[in-house]
């Protein structure tokens, strides 16, 4: 029988400075939402580390939620769901009254429409104080942060003119609008940054 589980070395790289925030900013209980799930490791690594939490991975990809199975199956947890086939510009998402979105690597591999769709769907389904993390490298102040994500931002615009490293400045603006406040930056290795955006009151 043929193994469906996808490997991605980054995400194993990751994983443990993501978890080390993700176990600061998200509650001791509640239904997360993970959008762009992948491989389905990072999903895999944070639900069996946080018990607590409802973990529902999602992914556009048909070949990435059959990973995420795949994982989710060979890991036996009670806390991960079934992964559901989610794009951000679809009006349904498939769940609401969400305790936090986790959303890593996804907004510069996709247009900028997509983050936009995913402010805004988040800003809808988040309950008051619910949290959104994001994760992957950003511009600051219009420029880069290391010499290897400006190669990355050209690499990713030869691949789609519609992609490409974003300004950090203009992710938050995203949030307000949304409202969701940006409440923590926290630099990550690789160049890369952890933000936390918190759904305010009213």
């Amino acid at each position: 029988m043929t193994d469906a589980r996808q490997h991605s070395p980054s995400a194993e790289r990751n994983r443990e400075p993501i978890l080390a925030v993700l176990r600061d900013a998200l509650p001791a209980s509640g239904r997360v939402l993970e959008i762009a799930s992948g491989t389905g490791e990072h999903a895999i690594w944070f639900a069996g580390a946080l018990p607590g939490l409802d973990w529902q991975p999602s992914d556009a990809d048909e070949e990435a939620r059959e990973s995420i199975a795949a994982w989710s199956a060979h890991a036996g947890l009670a806390n991960v769901r079934a992964p559901l086939a989610l794009d951000v510009h679809q009006p349904d998402w498939g769940i609401d009254a969400l305790d936090a979105v986790v959303c890593i690597n996804m907004i510069h591999i996709s247009p900028w429409s997509a983050a936009q769709a995913l402010f805004d769907g988040a800003g809808r389904r988040l309950v008051e104080g619910g949290v959104l993390f994001l994760y992957g490298p950003y511009r600051r102040g219009g420029a880069h942060t290391a010499p290897s994500n400006e190669a990355f931002d050209h690499w990713l615009k030869s691949r789609d003119p519609e992609w490409g490293v974003r300004d950090m400045e203009a992710v938050v603006a995203l949030g307000d609008a949304a409202g969701l406040v940006c409440e923590r930056v926290v630099a990550m290795p690789a160049n890369n940054f952890s933000l936390v955006f918190r759904k305010r009151a009213g």
